[in-house]
């Protein structure tokens, strides 16, 4: 009996099984992003672990991924595209079993540097990958697929952990990969073809080392601020004066050398420079809106966490939605329009949740949530499809991990901002509204209110003062949606800077490079 040989397999069933592959390792990746926060409390008592030693179980990975995001399109140039993917692959599965059986807290923030350093190169790469895979035509329905993995990962990440974390324990939010990436392993050797090898390409180690340092210093400011005070700490002031020099000596020596660690190249192409524009505010308001919305339901809604994650997936929901629909909608409407209406939907709701109160019901959520993902979708669909519509296709793996690196730093500064500016507020608006706590408040001098908030006894300014904070941590979220929500309109003209998307609705377009060949 002939065994079937790859290079007999029909494209179009060869393209069909890369794409599977390419799914799985974007979605494994995507979920590690939050899957285990919500298992930190278990660990941290597993672990023998202080409250700031776990939280670097999160730092982490988070250091490791933004840092090594950067050089992929060089390796994958130097050694392979299916190499490199295979061996990341691999080992962020190995990685996570790793996690899964540490014993102590050393071990786990180890084996979670080695899961960045592996997974950093898995979302860049299957976008790539798929780019490649489909005509500029089929891009559309090419980047809504990978999208749903990119998008609902992060989204159902924390429903699924604290599901894995209550019925089984925490080991299972990192076992859960095992399968996955096994099978994503395997097909990946089986079914998808070598790029060709630059064998000759040198690396910038300087430019590297300065990009670096830059981006990990950033990148644990942003995520240790908030922990530390911000810049009331020395360590925060550190991190900022390193970052700052560290970018400044990777953009010196990469001016002024002849083959600088990232291609400039690729920001002279204006649909990729929008690109990266808009990917910051996908990860500002994405990860944003998330890092509230989940603890405004389970500590002033009184949620559990499986609850107010399944109520956090209806977005996951209308993003989906959306995905289903952006091909057939690009194919008759201009990118930059989509881009628009997804902003201009994506702030209407920002709007409706700044009116977010203990009193809002979940139907109001599930609704305004569906809204946001179907915003949200129309934004991320054509501007992965328009950012790539005319580079190169020699920058295109570089291009990947660029606009994946920028949007982990904007969902950083996203999560950094909101939770910084919901502390600040809520510590202001506390004293603002004790300002009006007096005994000649005439509302505190009613029958019904005195009988239960008695200003003389302990319990009653007990009781008292826990209303004021809860009000005040209203307000405060409040204001972080209004923020957001401004930022979001900010952008909506510069949606005119992105180019006509004109050729991802010709249907004869040719496939100009494919990635399986």
């Amino acid at each position: 009996m002939r065994t079937l040989h790859i290079a007999d397999m029909p494209d179009g069933l060869r393209r069909a099984l890369v794409t599977v592959c390419a799914m799985t390792a974007t979605i494994m990746q995507a979920l590690d992003t939050t899957i285990a926060n919500v298992a930190l409390p278990y660990m941290q008592g597993s672990l023998s672990a202080s409250l700031d030693q776990v939280n670097w179980v999160l730092t982490s990975y988070i250091v490791a991924a933004a840092i090594m995001t950067a050089p992929i399109g060089w390796l994958a140039d130097r050694f392979g595209r299916k190499t490199l993917f295979v061996i990341c692959a691999a080992g962020f599965t190995a990685a996570s079993l790793l996690c899964a059986i540490a014993q102590n807290i050393e071990q786990m923030v180890l084996y979670r540097l080695l899961q960045g350093m592996a997974g950093a190169a898995l979302v860049p790469l299957s976008q790539s990958v798929m780019l490649d895979a489909y005509p500029p035509a089929e891009r559309g329905k090419a980047m809504a697929i990978w999208g749903m993995g990119v998008m609902l990962g992060p989204i159902m990440g924390p429903t699924l952990g604290g599901w894995l974390t209550e019925n089984y324990s925490w080991h299972w939010v990192f076992l859960v990969n095992l399968p996955v990436g096994i099978a994503t392993v395997l097909g990946l050797m089986l079914f998808m073809k070598e790029t060709q090898k630059q064998e000759a390409m040198t690396f910038d180690w300087f430019g590297f080392a300065a990009l670096a340092v830059g981006i990990g210093s950033l990148q644990l400011m942003l995520d240790r601020g908030e922990q530390v005070g911000w810049f009331d700490a020395r360590e925060i002031w550190v991190e900022a004066i390193v970052s700052a020099v560290g970018f400044y000596y990777f953009f010196a020596h990469s001016l002024t050398t002849q083959r600088p660690f990232i291609n400039f190249e690729l920001f002279k192409d204006r649909n990729f420079i929008s690109g990266c524009l808009f990917m910051v505010v996908i990860g500002v308001v994405l990860f944003g809106t998330m890092a509230l919305v989940t603890p405004f339901m389970q500590n002033l809604l009184g949620y559990p966490i499986l609850t107010a994650g399944f109520l956090l997936g209806s977005r996951g929901l209308g993003t989906l939605f959306t995905m289903m629909v952006a091909p057939w909608l690009m194919a008759r409407i201009e990118a930059r329009t989509l881009i628009a209406a997804g902003f201009g939907l994506t702030a209407a709701t920002l709007y409706s949740m700044s009116g977010f109160t203990d009193n809002t019901g979940a139907q109001t959520i599930i609704v305004v949530s569906i809204v946001q993902g179907v915003g949200l979708g129309l934004v991320f669909v054509p501007l992965t499809a328009v950012a790539f519509l005319t580079l190169p296709n020699h920058l295109r793996t570089a291009g990947t991990s660029i606009t994946t690196l920028v949007r982990n730093i904007g969902s950083s500064i996203g999560i950094s901002m909101v939770i910084a500016n919901l502390t600040s507020k809520t510590t202001y608006m506390h004293a603002r509204l004790a300002e009006s706590v007096t005994p000649f408040n005439d509302a505190l001098q009613m029958p019904d209110v005195a009988s239960t908030l008695n200003l003389a006894t302990d319990t009653g300014r007990a009781m008292l003062d826990g209303i004021v904070t809860q009000q005040a941590n209203i307000i405060a979220y409040q204001n972080d949606y209004w923020l957001l929500m401004w930022l979001t309109l900010a952008v909506l003209p510069l949606t005119l800077i992105v180019g006509s998307s004109k050729a991802l609705r010709q249907p004869s377009a040719k496939i100009e490079a494919h990635a399986l060949e």
